[in-house]
């Protein structure tokens, strides 16, 4: 199994449990994981990192900032089913009723660019060559904030793909073992 990570997971690690972590056996153990290739952090996920919560994520992990680490997506493409749901299943339709075709491309073309949408590919490319693939991420499937496209957990439900949030991957990790007293 693969996991890919999201910025949002990532946040919360840095935010929520390294604070508590004085012994730096969670961060020694994600830095492990993802080195190996157990966790893969992407490109887009990286360069998301740089712009969002004040570059915090890089901050509190600068182990990331290393390019080998890093997992390229540059030729993760889309193929053609995957952009005829991003136009009928992946947007949301109150939200299409208000756009322009032009508005519409470059919303769209923006949302290819992502670091969520390079996930879902990533994703789909490791469930494609029989690798059974695991997104984190601490999104929810509400509260959409009117953005065009819908939110991660709910284009995972559509892709069947799998999708946890931190505090349950590291349920999953029997090796770490972290306690708070």
């Amino acid at each position: 199994m693969k996991i890919l990570i999201d910025t949002s997971s990532l946040i919360s690690l840095a935010r929520y449990y390294l604070p508590f972590d004085l012994k730096k056996v969670l961060y020694s153990a994600v830095q492990n994981k993802i080195e190996n290739k157990e966790i893969l952090f992407l490109d887009k996920v990286y360069t998301e990192c740089l712009y969002t919560s004040k570059g915090l994520v890089l901050q509190k992990l600068p182990f990331l900032k290393n390019r080998r680490i890093q997992v390229t997506t540059k030729e993760t493409l889309p193929d053609q089913k995957f952009f005829n749901q991003l136009e009928n299943e992946f947007i949301n339709g109150s939200v299409k009723k208000t756009l322009d075709e032009v508005l519409f491309e470059d919303r769209k073309n923006k949302f290819l660019e992502s670091a969520d949408c390079k996930l879902l590919l990533y994703g789909l490319k490791l469930k494609n060559e029989g690798i059974d693939a695991l997104i984190v991420s601490e999104e929810t499937s509400f509260a959409n904030d009117n953005k065009s496209f819908k939110k991660l957990p709910s284009i995972c439900n559509i892709l069947e793909l799998k999708i946890i949030t931190l505090p349950e991957l590291l349920n999953r990790f029997k090796d770490i073992n972290i306690e708070i007293k």
